[in-house]
């Protein structure tokens, strides 16, 4: 029987590029041999699609992109050619695709813009579709969808970009509605980038015009504290949720480096909960999962207050896959080793075509 061949996307224009390369790396070494072949496709910082024949283990330290054998590479949106094209020498080739697994974290990779070229190009592929990945990573969007349907969220406002102009009269007015610590992020940015801490109007207002940096739109919301929880889901039409997952952070919240870089932080799983409450979270997280319209995987993050209140954080549709991530840790303790997983994500992707494309 053929193989399987399943192209890997991995970099990509966002600041988290470096993380995708090290997921990437770790998802591309779990992929069953036996039954799947692999083509690996790199997007630089600049944007630039890349076929990659080489060695993966040069792809984590950035050094995939030096190889002398990469040629130039595009996803063709027209579905008659099923598959990356690439120009070596000249000349066109069509290596043939039956799956993707986009292994890009943020923006341009886990946002909808990817997602929408796969399902004009026809080809099944790993994770959310083009509109719940943007309204996920949109966090404003995700607040108002779960808002809606009676998750509870922290209290929130947006600041946009026609409100810099006066932005010493809105961060006042967001102050005087949420108080004081405040959470203030890019609305579409992912693994704590551009996320800061604001005590008071001057830190918020500092905060918002670093957030404006990577993003167009910010969202501000309320401080909570509160134990945070993850919980990872898997599925498409009966989706299910891992045991919940506990972090204790090493630093003030759970950042950047701490998700990807030191892991200094402690992990518990199970969470250090009662099970009646852990109850209460997973179905939670897959209440908010198929609100969202989620497919194939996603983590859900939460706080626990210290009167037993349950706030969603956000949830992310393409978790990291690095040593340290969760996701696969959670998934892990249910029996699924990352092989496992890797094999049954690609496996749902393709079975389930028609959540994605008609083609």
């Amino acid at each position: 029987m053929a193989k399987i061949r399943v192209a890997v996307l991995f970099g990509g224009v966002s600041s988290e590029h470096d993380v995708s390369l090290i997921s990437a790396t770790n998802v591309i070494n779990s992929i069953p041999r036996e039954k799947y072949d692999v083509i690996c496709v790199g997007i630089t910082k600049k944007g630039r699609w890349l076929y990659f024949p080489g060695d993966v283990n040069e792809i984590a330290s950035g050094a995939w992109e030096k190889n002398p054998d990469c040629t130039s590479a595009i996803i063709s949106p027209d579905p008659i050619h099923k598959g990356i094209v690439t120009i070596e020498n000249g000349e066109i080739y069509i290596k043939k695709v039956d799956v993707v697994f986009p292994v890009l974290h943020g923006r341009n990779g886990e946002d909808g813009r990817l997602q929408g070229l796969l399902e004009m190009a026809g080809l099944p592929f790993v994770g959310c579709d083009t509109l719940s990945s943007a309204a996920c990573m949109d966090k404003c969007l995700t607040h108002t969808v779960l808002d809606y349907n009676g998750i509870r969220t922290a209290k929130w406002a947006a600041v946009l970009q026609k409100d810099i102009s006066h932005l010493d009269e809105k961060c006042r007015e967001i102050g005087d509605k949420l108080g004081f610590p405040l959470f203030v992020k890019p609305a579409n940015a992912g693994s704590s980038i551009g996320v800061n801490k604001a005590t008071d109007l001057e830190e918020l207002k500092d905060a918002v015009q670093i957030a404006f940096s990577h993003d167009s739109k910010v969202i501000v919301e309320e401080f909570i504290k509160g134990r945070e929880l993850e919980v990872a889901v898997f599925g498409y039409d009966a989706p299910f949720a891992s045991y919940v997952g506990e972090i204790e952070p090493a630093a003030d919240f759970y950042d950047y480096d701490d998700k990807y870089i030191n892991g200094s932080s402690k992990l518990y799983i199970p969470a250090r909960i009662e099970e009646k409450k852990s109850d209460e979270i997973r179905s939670t997280a897959v209440a908010a999962y198929q609100f969202m319209g989620c497919k194939g995987l996603s983590r859900v993050d939460f706080f626990l207050c210290e009167d037993g209140t349950i706030i969603l954080n956000e949830i992310n549709t393409l978790p990291g896959f690095t040593g340290i991530s969760m996701y696969p840790k959670l998934m892990e303790n249910l029996g699924m080793t990352q092989s496992y997983l890797v094999d049954k994500l690609i496996e749902q992707a393709i079975e389930n075509t028609g959540a994605h494309t008609d083609a």
